[in-house]
Formats: structure tokens, C-alpha cells, sequence
């Protein structure tokens, strides 16, 4: 009996649902299962891979170095040449204001970075009209505080040619108030994975994975960006990239003009 009007309820529900509700309930379904198979491949890649650099730009404390870029069914290789010195990646990010009312955000995401773009934009903020950026990715902490700042401050963000822009740095692009990837910029995702070397019970991965996607999803969310870009980073192994077509970067609204911005917003 109990079973039988579990089911009724459920048909009840599902016959009255707008369409909004259940494509949300779809996506958080998906975004559940793929938490799931993080967890198994975090812990897949920690026991096959243990001479592998310990490396993930999402996680404070991971030696910064640039992953290897290889996806399924994807160039084994960056569409295009980054032209950046890997070197100069590798530091953490640095600020230097430019001509144009330009910011370059050049380097790793270190964890601090936010209080450090904080303290920039407090001293310089006024000339800033857009966050140039050119990133391996690192705290995804500090990539939601940035982009969240980038947005409160009305400023653009763009991706030049041939600079790269992964992993936790498209989190920061998505809060510009206009969003603008030069032809041959490089921007891709992936999973979020624990590269401290800390060992962590089945329990708190799912835990972290699940809060992680959460803190993610909300923010693209109310940035305007379309649920699928982070699809693509939960399907796309920590030691690879999915990397974002033009085509693509339009479709999830990660590359965006003021007036679409704007109408998320309201």
C-alpha cells in the first residue's frame, strides 16, 4: 500500500511540475550521480597514479603545474599553442594594471588570491574596466570570491589570444559584467580533485565533492552561466581538460555581452 501511494504521489507531481522544475530536479539528479563517480575516480587516480605529480589548481596546498591536457573523444592536445611561459604560470597570480583600463590576471589561483585582488581593486579599482586572465585555475574558493567581487564591481572579463584560462579560472571569467574570449583563447574544465596527498574516508570525499559542486553550481548559476559547462568539468577526469569551443562558450553563456548579462540579473 505504501508503495502504491509513493507512486501515485510521485505521478501526481510529476503530471503537475512546470517544465522549469523538472529540467532543475534533472540536473541535480546528474549532478548527484556524477558526485558519485568523482569520488570513485579521486580515489582510483590516488592508488594507480602514485607517482604521478600530486596536482589539482581547484585544491589549496597542490604543486601548481600545468595538468596534462588529454580528453576523450578531444585534440590530445590544447586547441592552440599557450603562448605564456609555463614559469610565469606557475607563480601565483599576479595583478598588473595596464593600458586601457586593462587588469591582468596572470599566474595560479593561490589560496589568499581573493584578499589579494580585494586589496587591488580597493587601491586601483576605479581604473579597472576589465580583468584580463590567464590562469591554470587554483583555489576554487578564491575564483568564486573574485568572481563574485569582479561582478560587484561591474567589471568585464576577457581571455587574450593564446592565453589560458582552466580548471577554477572560467569560475572567475563568469563574473564579468561583459565576457569576451579572443580567437585562440584557451579555456577549459575539469573535475575537482585532491591534490594535497591527504588521505580522505569515502565519507568526506562525497562530502567535499558534494559541497564543492553545490558552492560551483550556485555561483554559475547566478553568474548566468549555463548548467552545462560544469556537466562538462564533473565528466572530465582531474589529470585532462575539456576544452570549450567558441561555439560552445556561446551556448553556455560563458562568453556573453552586456545585455544578456544584464537580463539575468534582474
Amino acid at each position: 500500500m505504501r508503495l502504491e501511494t509513493a507512486g501515485q504521489r510521485l505521478k501526481d507531481y510529476l503530471l503537475c511540475a512546470d517544465d522549469g522544475t523538472l529540467m532543475r530536479h534533472a540536473f541535480h539528479t546528474l549532478l548527484a550521480t556524477a558526485a558519485i563517480f568523482v569520488v570513485v575516480d579521486w580515489h582510483e587516480i590516488g592508488s594507480t597514479n602514485a607517482n604521478m605529480p600530486a596536482y589539482d589548481p581547484m585544491i589549496p596546498g597542490a604543486l601548481p603545474i600545468l595538468p596534462p591536457a588529454l580528453t576523450e573523444g578531444k585534440p590530445q592536445a590544447a586547441p592552440v599553442e599557450v603562448t605564456t611561459d609555463p614559469e610565469l604560470l606557475k607563480k601565483p597570480i599576479r595583478f598588473e594594471l595596464q593600458a586601457g583600463g586593462v587588469l591582468l590576471a596572470q599566474g595560479t589561483i593561490e589560496p589568499g588570491a581573493a584578499a589579494r585582488f580585494d586589496a587591488e581593486i580597493k587601491a586601483r579599482g576605479e581604473y579597472v574596466k576589465t580583468v584580463s586572465l590567464d590562469s591554470p585555475g587554483g583555489s576554487i574558493g578564491d575564483a568564486i570570491a573574485i568572481s563574485t567581487l569582479i561582478r560587484e564591481r561591474k567589471i568585464a572579463t576577457t581571455v587574450a589570444e593564446g592565453a589560458l584560462c582552466v580548471s577554477s579560472c572560467p569560475i572567475v571569467m563568469a563574473g564579468g559584467v561583459v565576457r569576451t574570449a579572443e580567437k585562440d583563447a584557451i579555456i577549459g574544465v575539469h573535475q575537482v580533485f585532491n591534490g594535497t596527498g591527504e588521505k580522505l574516508s569515502p565519507e568526506r570525499a562525497m562530502s567535499e565533492v558534494q559541497r564543492t559542486t553545490a558552492d560551483v553550481t550556485h555561483h554559475l548559476d547566478d553568474m548566468g552561466i549555463k548548467p552545462d559547462l560544469w556537466i562538462h568539468a564533473m565528466e572530465t577526469p582531474p589529470d585532462r581538460l575539456y576544452y570549450l569551443s567558441p561555439d560552445e562558450m556561446k551556448e553556455f553563456a560563458l562568453v556573453a555581452p552586456p545585455a544578456a548579462v544584464a537580463k539575468k540579473a534582474k
